[in-house]
């Protein structure tokens, strides 16, 4: 496929759907969510070409509090969803893990934001989702992550490719997700369904950050 500079993984991504939509049934897909938020214009979009089932596997989400929190908000969206725009969207929760999945990031407690810790966590939670996919005959899979503005597209659907090595039965779904308007939509939606929205990416690390710019506010 030719690179189209920074918009290759959105045509790739168009071009799926524009495949999938010559087809008589939907295929099936699992996307790894990790919040509301993220999940709220994107699912909608998803569920029209896949039956879609949504996989919340966020061991680095600190503490369990809030773990929980972000994916009772998902739950809530979701049977709105299903309840008022007839969607079947579906949602597996794993079991939650974060002491262990901590000490696995430990080793790189000094990385910056978006640096080879960031990579690492993207590449464990892929992993383990497009492994269910895989054990679970699902078609596709995909991450939402690729409509954060904190996190690039690029570098998230290159760790999908080296995953997906791993699982050849699997198709690896490109995104770049805030492409067309994405982050609006979202945040509109967002608003319309009154959505809790984290102020932190969700590890320890990244807590921490948090409260220390808290901190800084205070002293302004």
């Amino acid at each position: 496929m030719k690179e189209i500079g920074k918009k290759k993984y959105y045509y790739l991504q168009q071009q799926t759907l524009e495949e999938i939509k010559g087809l008589e049934n939907k295929p099936s897909l699992l996307m790894h969510v990790c919040c509301g938020v993220c999940a709220s214009y994107v699912s909608l979009y998803l569920s029209e070409y896949f039956d879609l089932t949504l996989y919340y596997n966020n061991d680095n989400i600190y503490p369990k509090q809030e773990y929980d929190r972000r994916y009772y908000e998902l739950v809530r969206l979701i049977d709105e969803y299903n309840k008022e725009k007839g969607t079947t969207i579906k949602i597996i929760k794993t079991e939650f893990d974060g002491e262990n999945y901590l000490k696995k990031l430990e080793p790189l407690a000094d990385e910056p934001e978006k640096g080879k810790r960031c990579l690492l966590c993207y590449f464990l939670r892929m992993k383990q989702a497009m492994q269910y996919a895989s054990e679970n005959n699902f078609d596709y899979f995909t991450t939402v992550m690729t409509i954060s503005r904190q996190k690039d597209s690029e570098t998230l659907n290159k760790v999908g490719e080296k995953i997906a090595v791993l699982f050849p039965k699997v198709k690896y779904f490109y995104s770049d997700f805030k492409k067309d308007d994405g982050i609006f939509k979202t945040n509109q939606l967002s608003k319309e369904y009154n959505l809790y929205r984290q102020q932190y990416c969700g590890c320890y690390y990244s807590y921490n950050d948090f409260l220390k710019r808290e901190e800084r506010k205070k002293k302004l």
